[in-house]
């Protein structure tokens, strides 16, 4: 590993070299800019282009620049470099990306990992039922979603996530055809998934249709939209479904201590519920994050208790639970916010935000800004998620037919093995592998920047600020952005390799 690692991070660093000439050679040569001060009528014209002359090092041969642009990232490497100087805004490029890769992480993170869960759920099922109408129907939207234009899903979801629904706010009544007909559709799609003879079918459709309808008239009867929140009962009960799912999935409802331990673990989350609202007085992320980890060893160490025919199985499923529990905790103390939030005079009980990734002098509590947040984020995660949600789809959904034709399936059914075990342990892990080539890159490629939906959005990300300053002409504010997105596309590669090591034992990362 060590040897494959150190060989990896060599070739990488020489592909760096390599793109990193280049590209600033090819920049060099193509923007200039002096360009907008040519025609320029201003009296201190010239004053500009000897500042901007002297920031860029114009004077000097583009190969020579290229080393000392190289040799202030090795200074920054020991504390004192800058990676140059901007002509946009005369700020560092370092204090530029300091503040642009925070912003895109925000953005990139919670829509990378939404598309590849419901890409990876869903064709998964698609590829269970294939050729059913549940197929036709998923293969139809992915298709539709795969070739919408980013700018066009952006405008829609302004117009309908945003505008719309804040004017709803104001008088939150769902027509009764509304609810009858999301009823409809949430019934429809869920006997398409289920599995069995027709009337079990039609009984499930019935049972999801009648309780998506009762949750719509709930939430409208009991004001949740304005003053939401789940307490000590929801929690709960959202974490037994959580507990009941994961158990089914990772261990089957045959293995009563599995289902046992992921119990005990919304146990805990209920005993430790009103404790944990005094601890979140007064907070910060360090601390959220810790008492999630916290949450995730607290399963495990649960699991093992409750030990089982697997110690290991046990132990994930009460894992996955409680981190689930602790997740939403974590939601419905966000919900306590809410109602003070809409109401304050920069948000003026229109929350959900089009412009920015934080609304401007908001000020409050740290529950202000986390909510603050996750307003923005709403729109711009959406349009993300539509988008690449879709071909997540359809690789997993390719992989898996392949899969499941498999020789190895075939005797694992033989053998009689339930279906769970068989999609579950044997085909979904190897299912996987083509997606651990595209999903690494996936994520740097849009790392990078998600240039349209920081654009329409107005978010100062890595997009914007290469939109920025290419057209500025700015070779160091490009060069920063280059070499951010180089360096994730070569670690993307590294890691890659690695995932497929970790789920194919054939492949050894000796060679």
């Amino acid at each position: 590993m060590l040897s494959f690692l150190t060989r990896r991070i060599a070739a990488g660093l020489v592909v760096l070299l390599g793109a990193t000439f280049i590209i600033f050679v090819l920049v060099s040569l193509a923007a200039d800019p002096l360009a907008q001060l040519y025609t320029s009528s201003s009296p201190n014209k010239w004053q500009q282009m000897a500042s901007i002359t002297a920031k860029l090092d114009l004077n000097t041969p583009v190969v020579l620049r290229y080393f000392k642009w190289l040799g202030s990232i090795l200074a920054y490497a020991w504390g004192n470099g800058t990676f140059g100087v901007s002509i946009v805004d005369n700020a560092t490029i370092a204090s530029q990306l300091a503040a642009a890769v925070p912003t895109t992480v925000r953005l990139v993170f919670g829509s990378a990992i939404l598309a590849i869960v419901l890409g990876v759920a869903v064709g998964i099922i698609t590829a269970l039922r294939q050729y059913s109408a549940f197929d036709y129907t998923t293969t139809f939207f992915t298709f539709l979603f795969y070739s919408l234009p980013a700018f066009w899903v952006a405008v829609l979801l302004k117009e309908f996530g945003a505008i719309r629904f804040n004017n709803f706010l104001n008088d939150p009544r769902i027509p009764p055809g509304v609810v009858v007909g999301v009823g409809l559709v949430v019934g429809v799609v869920a006997a398409m998934v289920a599995v069995g003879k027709w009337q079990w079918r039609a009984l499930t459709g019935l049972v999801a249709g009648g309780g998506a309808a009762g949750v719509m008239i709930y939430i409208i009867a009991s004001g949740f939209l304005l003053e939401p929140g789940l307490g000590i009962v929801g929690v709960g009960l959202t974490g037994l479904g959580v507990a009941v799912v994961t158990s089914g999935i990772v261990a089957g409802f045959a293995n009563r201590r599995a289902l046992l331990a992921a119990c005990t673990a919304v146990g805990l989350g209920v005993a430790l519920y009103y404790p944990l609202q005094y601890a979140f007085a007064n907070t910060n992320w360090l601390i959220i994050l810790v008492l999630w980890l916290s949450a995730g060893l607290a399963g495990v160490l649960i699991g093992w208790f409750w030990g089982g025919p697997d110690k290991g199985v046990s132990a994930r499923v009460a894992a996955v639970t409680a981190m689930g529990m602790a997740i939403f905790v974590f939601v419905d103390r966000m919900f306590q916010a809410w109602p003070a939030y809409i109401s304050s005079p920069r948000v003026d009980k229109r929350p959900i935000g089009t412009i920015g990734a934080v609304t401007p002098e908001l000020g409050g509590s740290f529950w202000f800004g986390v909510t603050d947040m996750f307003t923005h984020l709403v729109l711009p995660t959406t349009a993300l998620v539509l988008i690449t949600f879709a071909s997540y789809t359809r690789y997993t959904r390719t992989s898996m037919l392949e899969v499941m034709n498999a020789d190895y399936i075939r005797t694992a059914r033989a053998k009689g093995l339930s279906e769970r075990v068989v999609v579950v342990r044997h085909a979904f892990r190897n299912a996987l592998i083509p997606l651990a080539t595209v999903v690494p890159i996936d994520i740097a490629m849009v790392f990078g920047g998600a240039i349209i939906t920081e654009k329409i959005f107005s978010w100062r990300g890595m997009g914007t600020m290469f939109i920025t300053a290419l057209g500025k002409g700015d070779i160091y504010g490009v060069m920063g952005y280059f070499l951010i997105t180089a360096v994730l596309f070569v670690a993307a590669n590294i890691v890659a390799d690695m995932v497929y090591a970790s789920l194919d034992p054939r492949i050894r990362l000796t060679s």
